[in-house]
């Protein structure tokens, strides 16, 4: 039998993730459809009755989800910013999330879309939206994830711009839901003067999104009730990170020609509002008496590559808060696994030790796993094929332990295993079945 296991979509500027569930309206939280897309990456798509559709949530898999399979693993929500698209996060489509988070003992995740919507709950739809992204957030996907993806109530939260702003809002709405919220460049005093209109204009040239029907006329309470600033108090207890650059031209920028001026200019003013806001919200921590962390860079713009930095900069106090390992522990391969390891370079380093298996053995690498049996050997599986023989359930499901390497194909790749074998042809990986 063929089993299309995942399906890409190729576009010039990145990855895109085709939902392979038909289009129906929710009745209630689910998970309703699963595509693997490396042995620990996986796409979801959930059943949201409160946005009356389904949403893609993508997972990064905790460093020891294979090697430990009855462990449960913190959650870190990685939030995106106001151009969020339809396809994919930009924490792994413009940032190295996934490489940076393969060795860390958290499981990320990674909500995709939400463009312009400060993941809160709307007043009202919206060009073609209902966003009710708290609600799913908060209520609707952690029952799911703690259920069926092994997560614990162990939380935290963090975010570029939209997204920084998203993750103390959220943090301080929802007392006990999360011990750790990161700020990259977000927007923390939404209700001081002039900001309304800027995140107004913001919202309208990002995507054609009008803050009225978020939060009201400027007027409005709710404004007041999803302001960091305002809300600050809530956020006692939480570990909190707090940062942005000062908006001049730093190393990641093309310089204009004039010192401190970059040709991102818009970049530069965005991430002036960043400063501004954020050291309102920071004063008003400090005279609370809530402890923040507080990174001011000298230079830098509204950019990704000052923003993976800080989800770098960031991470130990990140994994105090969770209570995980800041790095992974020492590990090295042997045995039969040994010389597979030093063949495939594309497998990077080694994540976990070896465990065993019933039947065999297996290592977890920063590109894939390699796996061994005494009928067929020691062998290595990653991508897509890797993906789809995870989504199978691995070597204790029905095709075994592989029996082969990948070996190519034309326009593609197969790789062999005890019981049957993986195909991976036109942008999909189909299982074949003995």
């Amino acid at each position: 039998m063929a089993l299309t296991a995942a399906t890409t979509v190729l576009l010039g500027g990145g990855t895109a993730f085709a939902d392979p569930g038909a289009a129906q309206v929710p009745t209630k939280p689910a998970i309703r459809n699963t595509v693997w897309l490396t042995d620990r990456r996986v796409a979801l798509w959930i059943d949201s009755p409160a946005m009356g559709t389904q949403i893609q949530v993508q997972l990064l898999l905790a460093r020891e989800w294979n090697s430990k399979p009855d462990m449960k693993f913190p959650a870190l929500f990685m939030l995106d910013g106001l151009r969020a698209t339809d396809q994919e996060n930009g924490w792994t489509k413009d940032a190295g999330a996934q490489a940076f988070y393969a060795d860390k003992d958290v499981t990320v995740v990674l909500p995709v879309g939400g463009q312009s919507s400060f993941y809160t709950d709307w007043q009202r739809p919206d060009n073609g939206k209902n966003y009710k992204w708290e609600t799913f957030l908060t209520k609707e996907l952690p029952p799911l994830l703690d259920k069926d993806w092994r997560t614990t109530n162990v939380r935290g939260l963090a975010g570029l711009s939209m997204g920084g702003s998203a993750a103390m809002t959220l943090a301080a709405r929802n007392p006990g839901f999360v011990r750790y919220a990161a700020s990259y460049s977000g927007l923390l005093a939404t209700t001081t003067l002039g900001m309304p209109q800027a995140i107004k204009y913001a919202m309208h040239d990002a995507g054609g999104f009008d803050s009225g029907d978020m939060w009201g006329p400027a007027t409005d309470a709710e404004w007041d009730a999803h302001d960091p600033y305002a809300i600050a108090e809530k956020l006692r207890g939480v570990s909190l990170y707090v940062s942005s650059g000062s908006g001049l031209a730093g190393r990641f920028d093309i310089p204009a020609g004039i010192p401190g001026v970059s040709t991102n200019f818009t970049g530069m003013v965005l991430e002036s509002l960043s400063r501004f806001s954020s050291t309102q919200f920071v004063a008003k921590l400090d005279k609370l008496s809530i402890p923040v962390q507080v990174n001011y860079r000298p230079s830098g713009t509204h950019s990704w590559p000052y923003w993976d930095f800080e989800m770098r900069q960031s991470w130990s106090q990140a994994a105090a808060a969770l209570g995980v390992e800041t790095g992974k522990p020492d590990c090295a391969a042997g045995g039969a696994i040994l010389p597979v390891a030093q063949g495939k370079t594309w497998l990077g380093d080694c994540l976990t030790a070896e465990f065993p298996l019933t039947g065999g053995a297996a290592q977890d690498f920063r590109g894939g796993r390699v796996l061994w049996s005494q009928a067929g050997g020691a062998h290595a599986v990653g991508g897509m094929i890797g993906g789809a023989y995870e989504g199978a359930a691995g070597p204790t499901g029905a095709l075994g332990f592989p029996i082969s390497d990948e070996t190519p194909i034309p326009g593609g790749a197969q790789q062999n295993f005890q019981h049957g074998s993986i195909v991976f042809h036109d942008g999909k990986a189909e299982i074949h079945a003995s």
